[in-house]
């Protein structure tokens, strides 16, 4: 006769309580278990790998993401939930790329010279957007999130970039196309703002260890994603 678990066994191994197993249940991340007849929830060794699985995927990919996962395990369509979860991977790999990338702006702060376009003490907005390769209504609306502060021309009011302005544009573009890491981004800016190179590069270097955490965290979820499939037998 196939083993039967407590609530309360099941949430003292995974350190949670008894009320948190039955909101996951409302999820639908996991099967519905048999009822005993005094209305206990019957939990089997199948349950007790859902639910470490759920535990060891919040981590690294976040609620939305696992309960998507898990949904389509239950479906035994493990194709679909290994291709969620290597998207969030693939994200997390332009992350590492961008803070890598802003990590040597940083440590080389001289603006790049580009082929067939010549570095200006002082640049348009039309002229900055060409040499950085963005959009001048990306640029406006980085001033906007208080990212940049341009000057004006005193006598157009037209916007004017220095060398300084331009290597933040060329910061921002890098980490523009991130999820985590733009959490870090405004700090970032505002210390090259003070001329704080070195808390620039601790705060990219901080973020580069969130980084390597969360890495760690997916592959533990990983794990634990594919010991629930060999129990399955899905795999």
């Amino acid at each position: 006769m196939e083993r039967c678990y407590k609530p309360s066994e099941i949430a003292r191994e995974l350190n949670i309580s008894t009320s948190a197993l039955r909101h996951y249940e409302s999820w639908g991340v996991i099967p519905v278990p048999d009822r005993a007849p005094n209305g206990y929830r019957l939990y089997t060794h199948v349950h007790l790998a859902y639910f470490r699985c759920l535990r060891a995927m919040f981590p690294g990919f976040g609620v939305e993401v696992t309960c998507d996962v898990l949904r389509s395990i239950q479906l035994a369509d493990i194709d679909t939930a290994f291709w969620l979860v290597n998207r969030l991977q693939a994200e997390l790999h332009q992350e590492k790329k961008a803070a890598d990338q802003t990590l040597e702006l940083l440590q080389n702060l001289e603006v790049p010279s580009l082929p067939h376009q010549k570095l200006k003490r002082r640049m348009t907005i039309g002229e900055a957007a060409a040499f950085a390769g963005v959009t001048a209504s990306a640029i406006r609306h980085w001033e906007k999130e208080d990212l940049l502060h341009s000057e004006r021309d005193p006598e157009n009011g037209y916007r004017l970039f220095s060398t300084s302005d331009l290597r933040k544009i060329l910061l921002i573009r890098t980490l523009r196309s991130t999820i985590y890491f733009l959490k870090s981004m405004k700090g970032i800016v505002q210390a090259l703002d003070h001329q704080n190179i070195e808390q620039a590069k601790k705060l990219t270097e901080d973020a580069i260890s969130t980084i390597h955490e969360r890495i760690r965290q997916q592959l533990l979820g990983v794990h634990q994603l594919i010991e629930l499939c060999n129990e399955l037998e899905l795999m």
